[in-house]
């Protein structure tokens, strides 16, 4: 039986493994050779070694973005996944209209950002008319309505992933948490948040990588505007790379900055938090 399993087994390997290596391996190692060098198609590349990454690092923009998209994905962390336990928490209550509330909650993930940013910007504008300024009149309008936006839109998604661990968790735990005296508190700290680990990485994880990543919404809600102070790093790659001429490699450098940060970020909150699933 194995003989034969390692007999068809490069069978059905080979079709995902060239699948990856065509539309992923090829172009990321493509990408990082581009970032070395000045080209607008990659036909015409010439080598500019590190000119593009120095270029890159000394870009005002470039640092005012990583800076705004730092902030931004330090305040949504906080506040979608804080919100989403809380509303999980209640969810999992026998309380009559849980499963209307967590399909009411859910449903602005499945909005794209695209349409989530111009019915925000219509929300935002108006409220903000009453002062008569709108959402690009400062920097800080902008960066409270992208976080109110994609807390909006995750919160629903994590909140089911908050549910699904909540309900795992035994309930002969808490029972004997309650005999010994606990509470609710204690309960919360002893007994809830070590069981959901595994679903705060995953959760933690998703905020993460979501928020840095976050592009379509930017670009609808504040196009980086006023002065490029709301442009996070998605928007600013996308805008150096095809409204300046000639700024092609820096772009391409930006991007794979950006990449080494994601995956740098990520793995770091993934180590930090399994071992926290471990001493749980």
């Amino acid at each position: 039986m194995r003989n034969g399993l390692k007999k068809v087994f490069p069978i059905f390997v080979l079709p995902t493994l060239a699948a990856f290596t065509i539309a992923f391996a090829v172009p990321f190692i493509g990408g990082i050779v581009l970032s070395f060098t000045d080209f607008t198609t990659v036909t015409d590349a010439e080598w500019a070694g590190l000119s593009n990454y120095i270029k890159a690092f000394s870009n005002g923009d470039f640092l005012n973005a990583l800076w705004f998209t730092v902030k931004f994905t330090v305040v949504c962390v906080l506040t979608v996944n804080i919100i989403a336990f809380t509303l999980a928490s209640l969810l999992t209550k026998k309380l009559p209209g849980t499963n209307l509330f967590r399909t009411v909650f859910f449903m602005p993930n499945l909005i794209g950002g695209i349409v989530l940013g111009y019915i925000w910007q219509l929300i935002i504008n108006g409220i903000l008319s009453y002062f008569g300024v709108t959402i690009t009149f400062a920097a800080k309008y902008g960066f409270w309505g992208l976080v109110a936006l994609t807390s909006w839109q995750l919160i629903g998604y994590m909140m089911i992933i908050y549910i699904a661990g909540i309900q795992n968790i035994p309930s002969d735990l808490i029972d004997a948490a309650k005999v010994d005296g606990a509470s609710s508190w204690d309960i919360l700290r002893h007994v809830t948040i070590p069981m959901v680990m595994p679903s705060v990485t995953i959760c933690l994880f998703l905020t993460v990588t979501d928020s840095f990543k976050l592009f379509d919404a930017n670009l609808a809600l504040t196009d980086g505007a006023p002065g490029k102070q709301t442009a996070m790093l998605a928007l600013d790659i996308y805008k150096t790379f095809y409204a300046r001429t000639g700024w092609q490699g820096v772009g391409q450098a930006k991007a794979v900055i950006f990449f080494i940060l994601v995956a740098a970020i990520s793995l770091i909150q993934l180590k930090l938090t399994r071992s926290r699933e471990v001493e749980g």
